[in-house]
C-alpha cells in the first residue's frame, strides 16, 4: 500500500497560503537544532583529529562530506522518504512502532483488543492482505524474541532522544556564548563563557513551566533571522575569500581527504556528522505542521542557507591557515558585525534548545501513556495550542544534567562527540523502524527495503562508528544515559505487563458479583462507585478485596478501565465503550475510555460530566434498540454524541442518531434507572483504586528479584501514583491494598 493511500483521509486539505504559514511557524519548532549547527560542526571537526594544511584538502574534504551528509539524509532520506512514513499525521519512534504493530502481531503491550480496531483512526489491513501476509510478516510474529528485540530498539531510540535532550542545548549555548572568547582575554575566558553558559541554560529551564506558546510568535522570526545572516556571511565569504569554494562540493574530494588524513579523517567524522543534528525533529514533529509545509520549509529555505553557511567558512578558512584562535565559526564573521551576530546566535541557541526539551517532554509523555515509562505529572500549558506540554520532575533533571555537562565538559569537542552518538543512534533506529515499515505497511518489495535499509544504514554506520572510538573522550556519557533510562524503561514495562497478567489470572466472575446480596450482609450505598482496573473485562481483584473487607458498595457501579491505544489520537466520539454488567437491575455497568497515545487527557470534572452523559445514553439507546438484554455481559458499544453511532462490538454493527431532545418514550423501568444514575450522581462520585506492593515470587533469580522488589518498587514510590495520573480529587479516593507476587 502506498504511505500516502492511508494518510489522504487524514489530512486535511490546505491552501497555499495556510501552507506557506505552516512553513514559516515550522521554522522555530522543526528547524532550530538544525539552523545552530553551524557554531560548531567545524570545531568539532578540527579540533583534534586533523589539522588543515596549506593545500586546503582537509577544508575541503569536510566541507565535501557536509554537503552530500545534509543532501543524502535529511534532503533524500527525511524529506522525501521518512516523512510519509506518518502514523496518521504523527511522527517520531513510537509512531513508527505503533504502526508496526496494527500491522503485524508483535506488541508486547496490553493496550490491544479488538473493539480498537473499529477506531476510524485504526487503519488495519484488509481481508485480503492479511491472508497473504509476508514472509517477513509471518517471520517476526513467529518468533516471540524478535517482539523483544524491536521493543528494545525503540526504548533505545528514546533513550537517545532524551540523551539528546541533555546534551543539545549544552553544546548550542555553549557554543554560541563562546563568541564572547574574542573580546576576553585568553586567561579569562573559560572563567566567562562557562558561567554565562550556565546561567542561560538556568534561565531556559526555569521558564519552561509558562509554556512556550507565550513567547513562541518569536521563535519562527528568530531562526529566520539567523537562517539569513549565516546565509549572508556565507555568500560575503565566498565572494571576498575564495569564489571557487564550490569545487569542494564534488565527492571526489571526500576520497581525498580520507586517502590523506586516513584514521584522522575517520575519526573526525563524529564532528562532521553533528552537521545533521536535529534532522530527527522534522519528523518527530511532524504532528505539528503537515509533511508539506516542512518540506517546502527546508527545501527552500534551511537547507540552501545550511550549505551557503558551510561554504562560506570553508573559504574563509582556506585562505587563513594559521589563525590567532581555535577554529570556529566567529572567526569567519567580521568584526564589524560580530556583536549583533553573537546576539542573534545566542538567541537561535536558545530557540534550537527549546525544540529539543520540547521533543523530549512529548516522547517521555508517549512512552508513559504506552506503560514503558514511570508515571509523571504531565501538565497541558496551553489550552489552544495542542502538544504544548510541560514535565516537571523531567525539567529539572535536564537542567541539572545539561548544567553538570556544560561544567563538567567545558569543552565544545567533548560535548560533540557525546552530541553526535545520540544523534546518529537515533537515526540508525530510525532507518531500521521505516525498513519495517516499508514491508509492513507499505507493502514494498521486501528488496526496496533492504536496498534503502543498507544504503542510509551504512552511511549511518560509518558515522555511528567514528563516534564510538571517541568513547573515552565524550561519547561515553549518552551510552551511560540510555543503559541507566533503557534499564528503568524496561523493568516498568515488564512490571507493568506482569502486574496485567496478575490481574487477569486473578479477576473474578461476574456469577460471584450476582450473588452479592443484602441477605449476605452486603450494602448498596448512594452515589456512583468508579472501580479502576487495566481488565477489559471480568471483575478485578481490586474490587473483591474492597467487598470482602467493607461489605458494601455503591448503588451505581461502573468498572472502568481508562486505556492508551496504539493510535495517536481517539475521536472524542469514539473514546468510550459503555456495556451491562449483570441485569438491569443490578446497576451495573463496564465502561472502557480511550486515549491515544497524544490525546489529552480530561480534567477530572468534565469526565464526569461525560461519564454519566455516556451512561445515561447507553441505558436510553438500549432500551430502544434492544441491543444488550441477555443478563450476562453482553458486547461493549461506542457511545458518541449528536449525529454519531452506538453499535454493539460483539456483532452486527447499528447506526443511529443521539438526539439531545428525546423524542422516543421510555419505558418506566428505564426512567427508574435514568432516576437511579441522576441520583447517585447527585449523592457523590467514589474513586477505587488499587493502592500495591510488588514482590518477586520465592524461588526467583537474583536478576529478577533486585529489578522487581528494588528498582520497579522504588520507581512505583517516587513516582506519580494512579490517582495523579487520573486526576482524582483526594476526597473522593478510596484506595484498596494489593499485593502482588510476580
Amino acid at each position: 500500500m502506498d504511505p500516502e493511500i492511508g494518510n489522504l483521509s487524514f489530512r486535511k486539505k490546505e491552501s497555499w497560503k495556510s501552507i506557506l504559514l505552516l512553513a514559516y511557524q515550522s521554522l522555530g519548532v522543526v528547524y532550530g537544532d538544525l539552523s545552530i549547527s553551524p557554531l560548531y560542526v567545524y570545531k568539532s571537526t578540527f579540533a583534534e583529529d586533523i589539522t588543515h594544511s596549506e593545500t586546503n584538502e582537509e577544508i575541503f574534504g569536510v566541507l565535501s562530506f557536509v554537503f552530500w551528509t545534509l543532501t543524502l539524509v535529511p534532503l533524500f532520506k527525511y524529506v522525501f522518504i521518512v516523512l510519509r512514513a506518518d502514523d496518521n499525521g504523527e511522527g517520531g519512534t513510537f509512531a513508527l512502532y505503533s504502526l508496526i504493530c496494527r500491522h503485524a502481531n508483535v506488541s508486547l503491550l496490553p493496550n490491544r483488543q479488538v473493539a480498537d480496531e473499529e477506531l476510524s483512526t485504526y487503519v488495519l489491513e484488509n481481508a485480503r492482505e492479511a491472508k497473504n501476509k509476508s514472509r517477513t510478516q509471518n517471520w517476526l510474529e513467529k518468533h516471540k524474541n524478535l517482539h523483544v528485540v524491536l521493543l528494545i530498539v525503540v526504548m533505545l531510540g528514546t533513550c537517545m532522544v532524551i540523551g539528546d535532550g541533555v546534551l543539545t542545548p549544552a553544546i548550542s549555548v555553549f557554543s554560541a556564548v563562546s563568541g564572547l572568547e574574542f573580546s576576553v582575554s585568553k586567561d579569562h575566558r573559560e572563567y566567562a563563557v562557562v558561567p554565562i553558559t550556565c546561567f542561560v541554560l538556568l534561565c531556559l529551564f526555569a521558564l519552561q513551566h509558562f509554556g512556550t506558546h507565550r513567547v513562541g510568535f518569536l521563535f519562527a522570526p528568530i531562526i529566520l533571522t539567523w537562517l539569513l545572516c549565516i546565509s549572508a556571511l556565507g555568500i560575503y565569504n565566498i565572494i571576498h575569500w575564495n569564489p571557487h569554494v564550490y569545487q569542494a562540493l564534488s565527492p571526489y574530494y571526500m576520497f581525498k581527504f580520507l586517502k590523506k588524513t586516513r584514521k584522522g579523517g575517520w575519526m573526525s567524522l563524529g564532528g562532521i556528522l553533528l552537521c545533521i543534528t536535529g534532522s530527527e525533529a522534522m519528523f518527530a514533529d511532524l504532528g505539528h505542521f503537515s509533511y508539506t509545509a516542512i518540506q517546502i520549509a527546508f527545501t527552500l529555505l534551511v537547507y540552501p542557507a545550511l550549505i551557503l553557511a558551510y561554504m562560506g567558512q570553508a573559504a574563509y578558512l582556506s585562505q587563513h591557515h594559521n589563525t590567532s584562535y581555535q577554529i570556529s565559526f566567529y572567526v569567519s564573521v567580521p568584526e564589524s558585525v560580530r556583536w549583533p551576530v553573537l546576539a542573534i546566535a545566542i538567541l537561535a541557541a536558545v530557540v534550537g534548545s527549546q525544540a529539543i526539551i520540547s521533543g523530549t517532554f512529548s516522547i517521555i509523555n508517549q512512552s508513559q501513556s504506552l506503560g514503558c515509562f514511570p508515571r509523571v505529572k504531565v501538565v497541558h500549558t496551553s489550552e489552544k495550542i495542542h502538544g504544548q506540554i510541560y514535565i516537571p520532575e523531567i525539567n529539572w533533571m535536564l537542567m541539572v544534567l545539561c548544567i553538570a555537562v556544560a561544567v563538567g565538559f567545558r569543552d565544545t569537542k567533548r560535548m560533540g562527540n557525546a552530541s553526535g552518538l545520540a544523534v546518529i543512534s537515533v537515526m540508525l533506529v530510525t532507518t531500521c523502524l521505516t525498513s519495517l515499515v516499508m514491508i509492513l505497511c507499505w507493502r514494498k518489495p521486501p528488496l526496496l527495503a533492504l536496498s534503502f535499509l543498507i544504503f542510509f544504514g551504512s552511511i549511518e554506520a560509518l558515522y555511528f562508528s567514528a563516534s564510538l572510538i571517541k568513547f573515552l573522550e565524550g561519547a561515553w556519557l549518552p551510552i551511560l544515559l540510555a543503559l541507566i533510562l533503557m534499564s528503568v524503561m524496561f523493568i516498568w514495562h515488564y512490571g507493568t505487563i506482569k502486574k496485567y497478567e496478575s490481574d487477569l489470572y486473578n479477576k473474578v466472575s461476574l456469577d460471584w458479583l450476582l450473588t452479592l446480596a443484602p441477605n449476605l450482609g452486603i450494602v448498596r450505598v448512594p452515589g456512583v462507585g468508579l472501580v479502576y482496573s487495566d481488565l477489559v473485562s471480568g471483575i478485578p481483584s481490586n474490587f473483591f478485596r474492597f467487598v470482602t473487607t467493607l461489605p458494601a458498595f455503591h448503588r451505581i457501579l461502573v468498572f472502568l478501565c481508562v486505556k492508551s491505544v496504539p493510535v495517536p489520537f481517539v475521536p472524542p466520539a469514539e473514546r468510550y465503550l459503555v456495556g451491562r454488567v449483570g441485569p438491569p437491575s443490578h446497576r451495573s455497568y463496564r465502561c472502557i475510555v480511550r486515549y491515544g497515545y497524544r490525546d489529552v487527557h480530561q480534567d477530572i470534572d468534565s469526565f464526569e460530566s461525560e461519564l454519566v452523559s455516556r451512561l445515561s445514553d447507553f441505558i436510553k439507546l438500549e432500551s430502544a434498540y434492544q441491543c444488550a438484554s441477555n443478563p450476562k455481559e453482553d458486547g461493549l458499544a461506542v457511545i458518541g454524541s449528536n449525529d454519531e453511532s452506538i453499535g454493539p462490538i460483539n456483532g452486527k454493527k447499528v447506526r443511529f442518531l443521539v438526539e439531545e431532545n428525546d423524542s422516543f418514550e421510555v419505558a418506566k423501568g428505564v426512567r427508574d434507572e435514568l432516576e437511579d444514575l441522576m441520583e447517585a450522581r447527585e449523592a457523590g462520585i467514589a474513586f477505587i483504586l488499587g493502592h500495591s506492593h510488588v514482590k518477586a515470587k520465592a524461588g526467583s533469580s537474583m536478576l529478577k528479584k533486585v529489578a522487581i522488589d528494588f528498582v520497579y518498587n522504588f520507581l512505583r514510590r517516587n513516582c506519580r501514583g494512579p490517582d495523579v495520573a487520573l486526576r482524582v480529587p483526594p476526597a473522593s479516593l478510596l484506595e484498596v491494598g494489593m499485593v502482588y507476587v510476580l
